[in-house]
């Protein structure tokens, strides 16, 4: 006989939130990206999104609260974003509760006006189950003709090992205009071990959104010949720890491959799959997939490309 006297599902969920714009100034491709408020207007946005990965922020206090300890050592989010989020607005993280034992859920975010932000699995591992991602990249099409991305295929893989690491002060790049210290000032879920010893594993540990920074920071490196200048945006995205936590001034090595090519109406999208290993590049410790979708009317003469 079941010992409680419901089995309804039940959702926890945070408070609402105030992320910060701290991609205004950023830059890549010589140019300025959808995150500036002119270039956003300009592809008729309203102003300058917030990057999705900030909203990660508002779910590892939820996920802390399920998995405890677990989720930061082995924890995934798998994330379809789906409205963009501006400066001023604000946010609320879901998460459902799970059943005893359970080692995957379903969260989302969304605006205060219950306008939805993205729609994400969680899980922990080992058996991290079907990923929200994985699911979505078993029903892609394959692309009629792509012209931004012509010359990519599924399998590349980037062109380096690229050497990363993530210091307190360490200024972050063109990507990612600002410092770990910074960004910690504007986040939406501090917590002293992002920046403290006292924690389970002795030093300080790099928050969820920052996984994606520190992921990004040498993506360059990898160059896969995207043809340009055109802009893109963060449509899908799967954050994951396979011997986690990773740790502030701690030397990581990537290496990216082109997990899947599709297209929709608007873009041309490259999924790449960044894994991210210790430094001596033996020992996977995380892994990342990012849906870049680039704006097919960003890039000067698509219409005549693609005829």
């Amino acid at each position: 006989m079941n010992a409680l006297g419901f089995d309804t599902p039940l959702t926890i969920s945070g408070p609402l939130r105030s992320p910060r714009q701290m991609l205004a100034d950023q830059e890549y491709g010589g140019h300025a990206s959808i995150h500036d408020d002119s270039m956003a207007e300009k592809l008729g946005f309203r102003a300058g999104p917030i990057e999705g990965p900030t909203h990660f922020s508002l779910f590892p206090p939820l996920m802390e609260r399920i998995w405890g300890r677990a989720w930061y050592e082995t924890g995934c989010i798998s994330s379809h974003y789906q409205n963009m989020v501006v400066e001023g607005e604000e946010v609320r993280a879901f998460a459902e509760m799970p059943a005893p034992g359970a080692t995957r859920t379903k969260v989302w975010a969304q605006k205060a006006d219950g306008t939805p932000v993205l729609e994400a699995s969680a899980s922990i591992g080992p058996d991290y189950g079907e990923t929200l991602l994985e699911a979505r990249m078993k029903a892609l099409r394959p692309p009629e003709k792509l012209v931004i991305l012509a010359d990519l295929h599924v399998g590349m893989k980037g062109a380096q090992d690229e050497r990363v690491r993530m210091d307190p002060d360490q200024h972050m790049g063109a990507l990612y205009p600002f410092s770990l210290n910074q960004k910690l000032s504007a986040i939406t879920e501090n917590s002293p071990w992002y920046s403290g010893s006292d924690n389970p594993w002795g030093r300080p540990i790099v928050p969820l959104e920052m996984v994606s920074v520190l992921a990004e920071y040498s993506s360059r490196q990898a160059a896969f010949p995207v043809k340009g200048p055109a802009v893109g945006l963060f449509a899908d995205q799967e954050i994951r720890m396979i011997e986690g936590p990773l740790f502030v001034g701690e030397d990581y090595v990537i290496r990216r491959e082109i997990a899947a090519l599709s297209e929709s109406k608007r873009t041309e999208s490259y999924w790449v799959r960044s894994r991210i290993y210790e430094s001596t590049g033996r020992r996977q410790v995380a892994e990342m997939l990012l849906n870049h979708a680039t704006l097919k009317h960003s890039y000067a003469g698509y219409a005549q490309a693609g005829a």
